[in-house]
């Protein structure tokens, strides 16, 4: 396995009495595509806020390339996201700006291209999602949910980051929309050399854009391993939630207690 890009020790992170993260280790090694899978309320979207900077540790380490992020200094931080894109889940695209602003964002918040330029680079990354250029010109509200789905990818990969984050790259999309942002997202992960981080509670994408899996579960990655080795990992949590069977050492109790929570 590659060195880690992403290299998590002992992360932990409760709200209130409620431990969300307990003493996690993981590692996204560089260039390959790491997919942690777990159900609602275990923790992956808090595990993302804490790599991002956005949710502070109560403690351990996070370490990109060997820079800790835990404990960054404000303009630290902003040099580290720098390097990172991210498909959110619902998009997150402003309403009030047209498509191509949304993909230029970035660009244009760092002062990295003047307006004319981020236009230009908005349109040809469109291209690479498979949008014509006239998306361009449009606002949020007139695109179907894969058209907005691909702008937001647009804008994850428009400043040629080494590394992307996406949360649940295919939720709220059809089958057959949810496997064309599922091949996007490998494909251009790959054409671009990226290092890719993703949670999902999706199998199919999983099996169609991961590297390697990790589940998380009770607040600790409780199985680790090749995406190809996830049918014979020899876990009864991990086999109860790949197959989504209703038996088994995870029950409905507690995803519900984790969801309150």
């Amino acid at each position: 396995m590659s060195e880690a890009k992403i290299r998590i020790r002992g992360l932990s992170k409760a709200f209130g009495p409620k431990k969300v993260l307990q003493n996690l280790d993981l590692d996204v090694p560089d260039g390959q595509s790491v997919v942690v899978i777990g159900g609602s309320g275990t923790g992956k979207s808090v595990l993302l806020k804490c790599i991002l900077g956005l949710l502070q540790p109560d403690s351990g380490s996070i370490r990109v390339d060997g820079q800790e992020v835990v404990g960054a200094g404000r303009r630290e931080m902003e040099e580290i996201r720098r390097r990172f894109g991210m498909l959110f889940q619902g998009g997150a695209l402003f309403d009030s700006l047209p498509v191509w602003e949304n993909v230029a964002f970035g660009l244009l918040a760092t002062r990295r291209l003047d307006r004319s330029a981020a236009h230009a680079k908005a349109v040809e990354t469109l291209g690479r999602v498979g949008l014509p250029a006239a998306t361009a010109d449009l606002f949020p509200a007139e695109l179907s949910g894969g058209m907005q789905k691909r702008v937001g990818l647009a804008r994850a990969i428009a400043g040629e980051p080494d590394i992307i984050f996406f949360d649940e790259p295919t939720t709220g999309l059809d089958p057959i929309m949810a496997d064309v942002i599922n091949d996007l997202i490998r494909d251009l992960t790959r054409e671009i050399g990226a290092t890719a981080l993703s949670i999902t509670h999706d199998m199919a994408s999983v099996r169609k854009i991961a590297d390697r899996v990790a589940m998380l579960y009770d607040g600790r990655i409780i199985w680790e391993g090749p995406v190809a080795e996830i049918d014979a990992s020899g876990n009864d949590y991990v086999n109860q939630f790949i197959n989504g069977h209703a038996d088994g050492p995870i029950s409905f109790g507690q995803e519900q207690a984790a969801r309150r929570a």
